[in-house]
């Protein structure tokens, strides 16, 4: 744990408020749920909840179908950070947050193909392998992460097919966490 050096009181009614540093740095946004910890040293300590992570060997599974049917390197991230990975090194990806051009992406809301011209996207920061294609993952209405599709040494463009497959897994992991 590192210590930040920034105190704050609880007010009247347990309120505590996250520093807006804080809040951009870690990516915490209005209305994110935080799950609370507690331990015996008497710390409490807030961290980021993510029901995808909750799901992540359902996620793996789905990125490995995906991986097999699509024929490319698939990622599964919650808003934050990779989830599950298939086709690519898992020790390379792990844990590493996502870009913010994915970031951006997932706010508008819509699911994106590369067929070869435009600007490329790389969805995953310090990772300069492109996506080719992504669908965002909602549930209940909200964004809850993506399915990405990277490019791959036989391919460094999308397919329709490829995009529909992404969607499908996003749709069906929302189903999922819906339940």
């Amino acid at each position: 744990m590192k210590a930040t050096g920034i105190v704050r009181r609880i007010d009247d009614l347990g309120r505590v408020v996250i520093p807006k540093e804080i809040r951009r740095t870690m990516r915490i946004r209005e209305g994110d749920p935080l799950e609370i910890y507690t331990n015996s040293q008497g710390e409490v300590i807030f961290k980021k909840y993510s029901p995808i992570n909750e799901m992540s060997e359902s996620a793996g599974s789905t990125a490995e179908v995906i991986h097999k049917l699509g024929a490319a390197p698939v990622v599964i991230f919650d808003r934050d950070h990779v989830v599950a990975v298939s086709g690519a090194q898992k020790k390379e990806y792990a844990e590493r947050r996502i870009s913010q051009g994915l970031e951006e992406l997932l706010d508008s809301r819509r699911s994106w193909l590369y067929e070869g011209e435009g600007r490329q996207l790389f969805p995953v920061e310090g990772i300069s392998k492109a996506a080719i294609a992504v669908a965002p993952i909602i549930a209940s209405g909200d964004i809850a992460g993506a399915v990405c599709l990277l490019a791959s040494e036989q391919s460094s463009k999308g397919s329709q097919l490829q995009l529909t497959l992404a969607q499908t897994a996003a749709m069906i992991l929302g189903k999922q966490l819906e339940e």
